[in-house]
């Protein structure tokens, strides 16, 4: 029974390891990704504005 203990204990830790890691990952190419979107963003932004400032001529 203790052997059993141990091996869920063991087991529960690796998996929190690896989640905990790939969170790591992921939390920086989500950070990128925000980045390039709102830069995206940004530029429609700009963009239609000189558009409609055009069409109001």
């Amino acid at each position: 029974m203790f052997w059993k203990i141990v091996g869920v204990v063991a087991l529960a830790w690796v998996a929190l390891a690896l989640i905990g890691a790939l969170f790591e990952h992921l939390f920086g190419i989500l950070v990128v990704s925000a980045i390039i979107f709102g830069g995206y963003l940004l530029y429609k932004a700009i963009s239609s504005g000189k558009h409609d400032d055009i069409m109001k001529v």
